[in-house]
């Protein structure tokens, strides 16, 4: 059974984010940044949500300012092949988020308009319900309700301090009673803000979520090998033989492969390129 908020326990719990925000908000990051006339860019929003996405904020920053800076809009993005986004998205791992970024850029292009509504949203490459409603919270300050590891830090810490295996589930009741529905953008901003500073005093409270999963160790990992591959054909072509006298690795045949098969690189007579 969901838990049932009072009013008073709503009003506290919201002028507890709002209060963080205002004192420790990070205000200045790029993306939070509106147009000129104060719109914000939903083209801008996915990009930074998809970089967001398994990589640390300090990390994304100067990503998200070079790609911005170099593929302004969804048409340039589009017109470029493949190999250059790759190009630009170097460090920041995970190439397949450049690819779906790359992919729903074409997509909107066409549509000659961006996507308004989660059922359009997620009918775009690499975009989940969750992705989804950041976009719309985001770009259009919608009051969508989505999950992400800091919104499930700040209501585990706060809901479901003595329990473990809590599912998103039991998060959600609780996230649409407590919503500021007025300032849907800036609550989320602020809820993301205040779960990343629980993180880094008491401890990654997403171990208690259901939905948890360890990160696996890099270092040997085939994701490991993954990137190194790109990033070498980010460079110059290799053949598959010279690939697998650098990369030295038994498993870089396999992974070659793979990559292929996922069309992130290229192959013409024995050379492999982006």
């Amino acid at each position: 059974m969901s838990q049932s908020l009072g009013a008073e326990q709503v009003s506290d719990f919201q002028e507890l984010i709002w209060e963080y925000y205002h004192d420790y908000g990070r205000h200045d990051l790029p993306w939070r940044q509106a147009e000129p006339d104060g719109s914000f860019d939903p083209y801008k929003i996915m990009v930074s949500e998809l970089m967001l996405q398994q990589t640390q904020v300090a990390r994304v920053i100067p990503k998200y300012q070079s790609l911005i800076e170099q593929f302004a809009n969804t048409r340039e993005l589009a017109g470029e092949d493949l190999g250059t986004v790759l190009r630009a998205w170097q460090g920041l791992g995970y190439n397949r988020r450049a690819k779906y970024l790359w992919e729903a850029a074409k997509i909107v292009d066409k549509l000659k308009h961006f996507p308004k509504t989660c059922d359009e949203l997620v009918k775009l490459p690499g975009i989940g319900v969750n992705t989804a409603g950041a976009i719309l919270a985001y770009a259009y300050n919608f009051p969508a309700i989505f999950i992400e590891t800091n919104v499930r830090t700040v209501f585990i810490h706060h809901f479901f301090a003595d329990r473990g295996d809590v599912a998103d589930k039991d998060i959600i009741p609780l996230l649409e009673q407590t919503l500021d529905r007025e300032q849907p953008r800036e609550f989320y901003w602020a809820l993301m803000d205040y779960g990343s500073h629980l993180k880094a005093t008491v401890g990654n409270r997403n171990k208690a979520s259901r939905h948890y999963t360890k990160q696996s160790k890099f270092h040997g990992s085939r994701r490991q090998i993954r990137g190194q591959i790109i990033r070498l054909l980010t460079e110059q072509a290799y053949t598959g033989r010279e690939l697998s006298q650098i990369v030295a690795d038994k498993r870089s045949e396999a992974i070659l492969q793979e990559l292929l098969a996922e069309e992130l690189i290229r192959r013409s007579g024995s050379r492999y390129h982006l």
